[in-house]
C-alpha cells in the first residue's frame, strides 16, 4: 500500500483544524454530551497541552490538510508508569487507508520512549472500528475506568503492555 499521507508531530498552526477534527467525529458516534473528550478544554489548545512533559501528540495530514490526530499524556489521577492514548479521531477520509493502525504505532512507540510502561484508553460503545484496531494493536479490554480523565460518557476501557 502507498502512503500517502504523513504522521508529523502537532504544531500551534494545527490546533483549529485539530479542534475541528474532534468537532466533528465525535457527534458521529454520539459522543457530544456531558463526559466525553470533546468538553475537554485542551481541545481548543491540543499543541500547547501536549508540549508538557511525558506528552506527545501527533496529526495526519494528506494533501495539506489535517485529518485526524492522537497522542499520548500520563494518566491523569493514574500511576506513573501508565500513559493514556488520547484525543485519536479520524475523518472519514483518513479511515481504510492504513493511517490508523500507523498512528497507533507511533503512538505506542513514542510512549515507550517516554518511559510509560502501560498504555490505557477509554472509548465508547458503537466505535466498533476503532474496538478492532485496538484489539489488533494489543489492547485487552478491562472492566473497569481508570485514573480520572472526567470522561464519564465513555463506556468501554482497554489496556496494554509496553
Amino acid at each position: 500500500m502507498t502512503t500517502s499521507y504523513l504522521i508529523r508531530p502537532i504544531q500551534l498552526d494545527d490546533n483549529a483544524a485539530m479542534a475541528s477534527v474532534i468537532r466533528t467525529v465525535m457527534p458521529e458516534f454520539g459522543a457530544d454530551g456531558p463526559g466525553f473528550a470533546i468538553h475537554d478544554a485542551e481541545v481548543d489548545h491540543m499543541a500547547e497541552a501536549y508540549a508538557r512533559p511525558g506528552c506527545a501528540y501527533f496529526v495526519i495530514e494528506r494533501d495539506g490538510v489535517v485529518i485526524g490526530g492522537a497522542g499520548v499524556a500520563p494518566l491523569d489521577g493514574g500511576e506513573p508508569d501508565v500513559c493514556e492514548l488520547r484525543k485519536m479521531y479520524f475523518l472519514p477520509q483518513s479511515r481504510g487507508i492504513g493511517a490508523g493502525a500507523a498512528m497507533m504505532q507511533r503512538c505506542l512507540d513514542t510512549a515507550r520512549v517516554l518511559g510509560y510502561r502501560r498504555c490505557y484508553l477509554e472509548t465508547l460503545t458503537g466505535m466498533e472500528a476503532a474496538q478492532a484496531l485496538y484489539l489488533r494493536s494489543g489492547f485487552h479490554p478491562i472492566c473497569e475506568a481508570m485514573g480520572g480523565t472526567g470522561h464519564h460518557g465513555c463506556d468501554r476501557y482497554y489496556l496494554r503492555e509496553l
